[in-house]
């Protein structure tokens, strides 16, 4: 098999990439270790940026997204048990968030890759890269019983923390940054009408709690844990009342219930690999960073890598020129550390510290007051949550620059 991209991963990010190259004229070869299926209902983000949901209408794949997605303007922080709301629309002149589950993005993309003859490959195993230091990379495979090798002019590892591209570059061209948190989420989907319009995020004594949505039918809701919480000491019963008790509010605020339909134990830890490309191998997404969900960064993050990798082939295929794959990885970073931090702020000022004393909850309600009634404050929040523009980082005062040691 011969492409000009190969792409590992059929995640947000693979899929993505290949959507785009295919419509600058790029053929590409997506692989999946996972199924069609499990790839298709897989639940996890549902928070679309502005940028991210516009992406996904002007390239062609968002007539459901449009039809079903959930547009907010914007998102309550809730503590002392009253609510305050942030108006992102207002303070980031009219951009704001679309509520629209991961799942739903990688179904509509793998619809658009097959109806326009893209190849995806799924239930690929044994996935190993060789040559990417060389002119012509390999990507050699077992599918269906068969040992197969994908020949490249690139190739692009979208395939997650575990997968296979990152490990693939020697551990002498590569380092990696990480903070691990000192509590997870407790996850559940529930059969029931969300609670509120909007997102609920809480700052509460017991620790942090999120009131978010999938559609008009199902609410994801979350609770901070300690680390190595086992999902057997937490049943249903236990779930709803300690919810009931972290979003109450002063005035009576009603959580809905119904059916559990899926919960886990999400660990909260935040993850960099520098740089993100090695010779012919580009690393995107969960492959090369992953924030804490706090921000509802991670699916957005690994799409504006994906579009600047998009971009820097398409040049260099069309036009020969290869500074936008020499500056690739530099630029993502720029973004990638922004994130790291607004996802590492919104984390640290509403769960509750596992030291928690007087002192620390009294900052955390002085800082949210502030963020709740200072403009200047809400603007910072409102313009990261919804997401910066992507030429943000790009600006000529922003020059790249190498990483710098920590000594």
């Amino acid at each position: 098999m011969r492409t000009q991209v190969g792409i590992i991963g059929a995640g947000p990010a693979g899929l993505m990439l290949s959507h785009l190259l295919h419509l600058e004229g790029i053929d590409s070869v997506v692989l999946e270790t996972r199924s069609r299926s499990y790839a298709e209902s897989r639940v996890r983000a549902g928070v679309l940026e502005h940028d991210t949901a516009q992406l996904l209408t002007d390239t062609g794949v968002g007539e459901r997204l449009r039809r079903e997605g959930l547009v907010h303007t914007g998102l309550d922080l809730r503590f002392d048990g009253v609510s305050r709301r942030i108006d992102l629309s207002a303070l980031t002149s009219g951009r704001g968030i679309t509520v629209y589950g991961q799942q739903e993005v990688v179904k509509d993309l793998i619809a658009a890759r097959l109806a326009a003859g893209g190849e995806i490959l799924f239930e690929v195993t044994d996935v190993s890269l060789d040559g990417i230091d060389g002119d012509t990379p390999v990507v050699r495979f077992k599918h269906e019983g068969t040992i197969r090798e994908l020949s490249c002019v690139m190739v692009a590892g979208c395939d997650g923390f575990h997968g296979v591209s990152r490990p693939s570059i020697p551990s002498s061209a590569r380092r990696t940054v990480e903070h691990t948190y000192p509590f997870s989420w407790l996850g559940i989907l529930a059969q029931a009408a969300p609670s509120a319009h909007e997102l609920i995020y809480t700052h509460h004594e017991r620790g942090f709690a999120l009131h978010s949505m999938r559609s008009p039918e199902v609410t994801r809701l979350y609770l901070q844990v300690p680390n190595e919480t086992l999902l057997d000491d937490w049943p249903a019963a236990r779930i709803w009342d300690e919810l009931h008790t972290r979003l109450a509010t002063n005035d009576g605020f009603t959580l809905k219930e119904g059916p559990i339909l899926e919960q886990g134990v999400t660990p909260m830890r935040s993850f960099v690999t520098e740089p993100m490309r090695h010779g012919q191998l580009f690393l995107a997404g969960d492959a090369a960073h992953i924030v804490p969900p706090t921000g509802a960064k991670g699916l957005n993050l690994a799409m504006a890598d994906v579009r600047f990798l998009a971009d820097a082939l398409s040049t260099w295929f069309r036009q020969g020129r290869d500074t936008g794959l020499g500056e690739y990885s530099a630029r993502c970073l720029r973004r990638v550390w922004r994130v790291q931090h607004f996802s590492a702020w919104m984390t640290n000022l509403l769960h509750q510290p596992v030291d928690a004393d007087e002192f620390s909850h009294r900052l955390q309600v002085a800082h949210l007051e502030y963020v709740a009634t200072s403009t200047a404050a809400a603007t910072t929040l409102a313009e990261n949550y919804v997401g910066l523009p992507l030429d943000w980082g790009s600006r000529v005062d922003m020059p790249a620059r190498p990483p710098v040691p920590f000594a």
